[in-house]
């Protein structure tokens, strides 16, 4: 077993953080929103909603009949388990790459609970161009997968040490 002082699991504890707000957001949400009523935070460009997704990323096989629930489920607990691998195996210097796997992780983990629960994902913010260009609205866990991706690339162009230049 890797030693987690020296492996990039160490940052384990930041996929529980993102979890834990990002189930407790959606709890507030189902039980402070109607479904698909808008809360306006900032008038014209970002509301609170509630909304269910049984599909993926932009409700990506959400009219399939139900079968995309175990498929869907089946991705990310093979994620998580690669994710998992990765993280142990990521020496703790490769800190960026270790904290965008940990919000990709969380992230990943706390949609497969809603999956799992639920049989959907929640869903409450949206974000909107006044009344007539609405973003798919999306959630905590999509915020951290999106950002951990984000961090992904960016530490792919980031000089490595011990590399040549050129």
């Amino acid at each position: 077993m890797p030693d987690l002082r020296r492996s990039g699991l160490v940052w384990l504890g930041l996929s529980v953080l993102v979890i834990a707000l990002d189930l407790l957001s959606k709890s507030v949400a189902e039980s402070s929103l109607n479904l698909y009523q808008q809360v306006p935070v900032i008038d014209g460009l970002f509301s609170f909603t509630l909304a269910y997704n049984t599909g993926a990323a932009f409700s990506f096989l959400s009219d399939a009949g139900g079968w995309q629930r175990w498929f869907f489920i089946a991705i990310a607990v093979g994620v998580s388990v690669m994710l998992l691998v990765w993280l142990s195996r990521l020496a703790r210097e490769k800190w960026l790459e270790a904290l965008a796997l940990a919000l990709i992780l969380g992230g990943a983990l706390g949609n497969l609970y809603d999956r799992i629960v639920h049989g959907h994902v929640v869903d409450f913010i949206l974000v909107h161009w006044q009344q007539s260009w609405f973003f798919p609205a999306f959630n905590i866990a999509d915020s951290a997968i999106t950002v951990g991706a984000v961090l992904m690339i960016l530490d792919m162009f980031r000089p490595k040490k011990g590399r040549a230049a050129g």
